[in-house]
């Protein structure tokens, strides 16, 4: 019988095992602890990196350092993982203008099994509104097929506007809010709700610099787009 790999992501100190001795000493007493046996390692690491990926809480930077180092010293036949094999993309997306209206950017963390990509834009003038907007509707644009999507954001703006369909009320009374107002950022709706129509997406919202490693490098995308020396124009801004 071949030994088994332990992966420890909730426990006293995460990470992988040779032995249940020494995981279980982990696990046990811990509340919530989660945890699972690979007859591989290759397994056991990329488990631990689905659960880092689709994680709703900050993630301890040790545990990501060791996938990591993990993951590049392992073989090549690395199996796919259960998200992997079911076509699950992973988004991060970040928007901000700074003043608020005024230099902006968005900027985006892609990831399918090992595969990972980042797109940013900086543009001369807009909102922090527009940039959440606009990250998450280039992020489904660059899809190429339709796609089962969890996508992250620090924008309960943009979540609550879509899991609360309050967007769909708005849209439904002819683009007024229940009060009679005219919501903004109309042309963004109208594009993010064509969109999700091809898509099957799950928006989780993220509390904002706390930790979350693929949040904060989105941010920091954010920061190096506004920088651009080509800022884009933001035609369906309209400043008032």
């Amino acid at each position: 019988m071949s030994k088994k790999v332990y992966a420890v992501f909730q426990g006293h100190k995460p990470g992988i095992y040779d032995s249940w001795d020494t995981a279980s000493l982990q696990v046990k007493g811990f509340k919530g602890a989660k945890y699972k046996s690979f007859s591989r390692r290759t397994e056991a690491i990329e488990w631990l990196r689905d659960c880092v990926l689709t994680a709703k809480e900050p993630v301890a930077q040790p545990l990501i350092d060791l996938i990591k180092t993990q993951a590049a010293i392992s073989s090549n036949g690395l199996k796919t993982s259960s998200s992997a094999s079911s076509g699950m993309i992973i988004i991060h997306t970040d928007g901000g203008a700074s003043p608020n209206p005024g230099v902006g950017g968005y900027g985006i963390v892609l990831q399918k099994g090992r595969k990972r990509k980042e797109l940013s834009a900086g543009y001369q003038l807009t909102t922090n509104n527009r940039m959440e907007m606009m990250a998450v509707i280039v992020a489904l644009q660059a899809l190429n097929e339709p796609s089962k999507v969890i996508l992250h954001t620090d924008s309960k703006y943009v979540v609550d506007s879509i899991t609360k369909r309050w967007v769909y009320g708005w849209k439904k009374r002819g683009w007024k809010k229940s009060d009679g107002k005219r919501p903004e950022n109309i042309d963004l709706w109208e594009e993010l709700i064509e969109l999700l129509r091809d898509h099957e997406v799950e928006f989780r919202w993220v509390k904002g610099h706390a930790g979350n490693t693929e949040n904060e490098r989105c941010d920091a995308l954010v920061t190096e787009a506004r920088k651009s020396k080509n800022l884009l124009v933001d035609t369906g801004y309209k400043s008032n």
